[in-house]
This record gives C-alpha cells, structure tokens and sequence, in this order.
C-alpha cells in the first residue's frame, strides 16, 4: 500500500492559501480517481481506494502543518510502511509557480510539515515539490504562504491540480520519473494549444426562421472562479 499526504492547515480561513496546495492535490487525486468519502482516522482524513495496480490511502492530517508528523506517523506505524511508500504533496517556495518536481529525502527547507514529518518518521519519504513561487524577501515569506493564490495563479493551478490527479497512477506505481515528465508534457501541452490560433469558423447559415420576438438568443454560462470550481470540485 502507498500513502499520499497532503499537507496544509485545517480550516476555511485556509483552504485555498499557497501553504494549503498539498490538501488540494490530495483532494483533486481523491475526485478525479471517484475515492470514497473522507473518514476520520489517524488524526487526520483518509480516503482509501485502487490507483492503478495500487491500494492508495490519502491523508489529510487534521492537527495543523507543525504538526502533521503525528498523524503520518500513525498512519506508518499502523501499516508497517517502509518510508519509499509515503509520498507528500507540498508547497515548494524555490521552485517556479506551477512546476512540480518529485524527490526522495533532502532538507526540510523551513518547510514546518516536512520538519514535523522528518521528526516522527526519519527523512526518506518521496515529496512531491509544488512550485508557488518565492514572495523576495524572507520576512515575507509566512505572509506569502498563509494567503490566498492571486486570481492571476487561477489558470495555472487548475491545470496544474488537474495534471498532478491524472497521473498520480505513475506514483502509485513507484514510477516517480514518469510522472514528473507526463505532468510537465501535460501541462507544455495544454500552453501549446492555448498559443495556436483560433481556426476560421464557417458562416452560419441564415436561419430560415426569426426567433420570437422578447426570445434571447442563448448564451454560455460565465466560467466561474478557481474557488468555485474547486469547492464543487471537491465537495466542500
């Protein structure tokens, strides 16, 4: 069995800072793949299903980023997890907003999460590293973190999430490399065809027939807010 933690903040007032994307990974993983409905356990949230050739259990740890550890930590000494077979999901400040890269062990980076995982389970989990950018300085970097992605990242992390869900297989399987090389074909994909200019459309044909009069002609529903896509995304 693999175990996928999100880490972030509980809590509304956090749901959707920069410091909260791992929860949002998790979460895009868990509807994407139809997992069951979360449930209480190990001082978190879980939600267990195939991904893959897989059993994957996902993990929101309920007890605040300082100190998810012991909720993982529970969660491997249950299931007698060797440390390869935890794989977190976690905002990156030194990587580029958008870009993911996948590693085993390494620094904690002033990572509170990873400091508290590193602590109650030793240093050889996989990370999946979530790139949010750097805010400059240090001395703005708990702000940073603790607010809300800007409308301007809106684009990117829903592409971003939607990617990260769609190949998560590959790291269920242990094929860590490939998922790092699909996501990022994934998302070089979806700018490349963004940049290609609209094709012609045809005229329409004159429709034999005027429409009623006082009758408007329909029009497309207005595409909505990350917020809003996500909180019904997610069931939240």
């Amino acid at each position: 069995m693999k175990l996928f933690v999100g880490l972030g903040n509980l809590g509304a007032n956090y749901a959707f800072n920069r410091h909260n994307v791992g929860f949002m990974a998790v979460d895009a993983i868990a509807a994407a793949h139809g997992f069951p409905t979360w449930r209480k356990r190990f001082a978190g949230a879980v939600a267990e299903s195939k991904l893959g050739r897989e059993q994957v259990m996902l993990l929101k740890p309920q007890t605040f980023m300082n100190e998810s550890g012991r909720s993982v930590g529970e969660a491997v000494r249950f299931y007698k997890l060797d440390l390869g077979d935890v794989v977190v999901f976690h905002d990156e400040l030194d990587l580029a907003p958008g870009k993911v890269r996948v590693k085993t062990g390494g620094g904690v980076a002033g990572h509170n999460g990873l400091k508290s995982l590193t602590a109650h389970i030793g240093n050889d989990y996989v990370r999946v590293r979530i790139g949010i950018g750097h805010p400059g300085r240090k001395d703005l970097v708990s702000g940073y973190v603790l607010h809300d992605f800007a409308k301007s990242d809106h684009d990117w992390l829903e592409k971003l999430l939607g990617a990260i869900a769609a190949e998560a297989p590959f790291l269920a399987d242990g094929a860590n490399d490939k998922f790092q090389s699909r996501v990022a074909h994934a998302l070089q994909a979806e700018d490349e065809a963004e940049a290609e200019p609209p094709a012609p459309r045809a005229k329409p044909e004159r429709s034999r027939k005027a429409p009623a009069a006082g009758v408007k002609a329909e029009q497309p529903a207005p595409a909505g807010t990350l917020a809003e896509k996500l909180r019904r995304w997610f069931g939240s």
